[in-house]
């Protein structure tokens, strides 16, 4: 069945999320989609005392094709759905929950799949024998995982909270069958940069991440440890042309920013919410798009 109109929940809030948002509503209306997004408040009066399970309840009695998931939901979610598909329950966290024709709530995780296209697109062919990753939280999870989708050897992460690297590591040597990742402390920046092929970076460059500390605080002389041989992927949702790129840029590295994620995974939520097959390369000029100056649409 043709659908002409789809109707989508906003589960949490994220700026990125709601970028998402704007992306899938411009590509739906090259495929002459009305796409209707409203923003479900699991602690709003209407809900609650319901929790999630009455959210879920309540979404799919509206008529709700699915919900956009962010934080602090992703993992909560996951726990009250009927189904998980492969990678949610590799990761036991959701982002994407569709809500089937024979009523049944399924959970989808995009963010290894958005990490891995954005990788294959961006920075095809680099040498991944050896690649430092800074954090080790939600992003940086699917960014493992990606890597290993990208058949890189060795993995050295590190955190401000070093059990997160630790069990990061734990978890994806357990997963694979054998030792490729190792966690190490922040010191040991400057000495693992110098034997790296590439450098991904999972936390905010200021502010304060998901556990409270940025990256920046690692390492205080971690941009005078970068060299020109290293490619560096900063896939962080914000902001696209962050310190780190544009100290790569400088060195003359190659260097990916968190656009491609940010697609790739709209796209992939896109096609499991409404079952049509979206135009990547199209959504690419809409991130740009809704990137650009004020002044560059006058």
């Amino acid at each position: 069945m043709v659908r002409s109109s789809c109707l989508v929940g906003l589960m949490g809030s994220d700026a990125a999320r709601s970028l998402a948002v704007d992306l899938h509503e411009r590509e739906a209306r090259r495929h002459n989609l009305r796409y209707l997004c409203r923003r479900v408040d699991a602690d709003g009066q209407a809900l609650r005392g319901k929790g999630t399970p009455g959210l879920l309840r309540a979404c799919r009695a509206f008529g709700f094709a699915g919900l956009a998931v962010a934080p602090p939901y992703r993992h909560t979610v996951a726990s009250h759905l009927d189904e998980l598909s492969r990678s949610a329950a590799r990761l036991q966290a959701v982002d994407v929950v569709v809500f089937t024709q024979d009523g049944r709530t399924v959970g989808h995780n995009t963010d290894v799949a958005g990490h891995t296209a954005a990788m294959a697109r961006g920075l095809p062919g680099v040498p991944l024998t050896r690649v430092v990753q800074i954090g080790a939280g939600a992003a940086g999870i699917a960014a493992a995982h990606a890597l290993r989708e990208q058949k890189a050897e060795h993995l050295w992460v590190t955190d401000p909270v070093p059990g997160r690297a630790r069990a990061l590591a734990e978890q994806l040597d357990r997963s694979t069958g054998h030792h490729w990742v190792e966690a190490f402390p922040a010191g040991e920046l400057p000495v693992r940069l110098q034997g790296a092929d590439g450098l991904v970076n999972t936390l905010p460059s200021s502010g304060t991440g998901d556990q409270g500390t940025p990256w920046s605080e690692l390492s205080e002389d971690l941009y005078k440890d970068l060299h020109k041989d290293l490619w560096i992927f900063d896939a962080h949702g914000h902001p696209l042309h962050s310190p780190l790129l544009r100290a790569g840029n400088a060195l003359g590295c190659r260097v990916l920013d968190a656009g491609g994620v940010l697609v790739n995974e709209a796209a992939a939520a896109f096609r499991l919410i409404t079952g049509l097959t979206p135009h990547t390369s199209h959504m690419f000029g809409d991130l740009a798009d809704l990137r650009a100056e004020p002044r560059a649409h006058t």
